[in-house]
């Protein structure tokens, strides 16, 4: 083959693109993507986090600041007795392993889908509470240096509208959580009982059984010692 010829195979490939024409378009992200951080608040407005700083003493890559104060008597920023009065996360250190959130007794802070997100200088890289707080409408802060997206901040952390803490199936589709504002209660993700591929002799609950039955059968274990450990 000449040298020429190898030009050839990128000429064939100009009218037809077989890769996504970023940044004009992107391609869906996974329903559990861990991105930019938000802090929600309740249905009336109220702020979820509660000052309880687990967060911060979870974080294996000491990112997060949390210190909470006692909530004003006259005017309770969130419903228990303290606030999250400063909270800043450092994403020059974030891993965005989603531990934060799994650490949350009040689904407080949560990941959205946004990643792309860069910094001219060290200051705008500690995002602060007021820039993590959602606006009135429930909507994440949009920075200037960032590039939301429709859907950026659908199914945020959907991993905890999963099945229960403890792993019983039994729990799988209940709703647990409480509503935020803007988006109200987020609906459940779907379990493992959920068909990979359409099924059609069998039912959806039929082929869970079906699959889980078979599973005891070849390996010999009881599934039922292992009811109430996490996933």
């Amino acid at each position: 083959m000449g040298y020429l010829d190898g030009f050839k195979v990128t000429l064939r490939q100009i009218h037809h693109p077989v890769t996504v024409p970023y940044p004009d378009e992107k391609r869906p992200k996974p329903e559990r993507f861990h991105g930019r951080h938000v802090l929600n608040r309740y249905e009336d407005g109220m702020e979820k986090c509660i000052g309880c700083e687990l967060c911060a003493g979870v974080c294996p890559a000491r990112c997060i600041y949390v210190r909470g104060r006692d909530n004003p008597p006259d005017s309770p920023v969130s419903p228990g007795e303290r606030f999250g009065f400063v909270y800043e996360i450092n994403y020059l250190r974030c891993i965005h392993c989603d531990m934060c959130v799994e650490a949350c007794p009040t689904e407080a802070i949560t990941e959205s889908k946004l990643f792309e997100f860069s910094f001219t200088n060290r200051q705008d890289a500690i995002y602060t509470k007021a820039e993590l707080v959602v606006g009135d409408d429930g909507k994440p802060q949009e920075l200037p240096w960032e590039d939301w997206r429709e859907g950026d901040d659908e199914h945020t952390s959907a991993w905890a509208r999963a099945t229960a803490s403890a792993g019983a199936a039994a729990y799988e589709g209940v709703v647990q959580w409480s509503g935020e504002l803007g988006y109200g209660v987020r609906a459940p993700e779907l379990g493992q009982s959920a068909p990979a591929e359409p099924v059609a002799d069998d039912a959806p609950g039929d082929r869970h059984v079906h699959d889980h039955d078979d599973h005891d059968h070849h390996d010999g274990h009881d599934h039922g010692d292992h009811e109430g450990h996490g996933h």
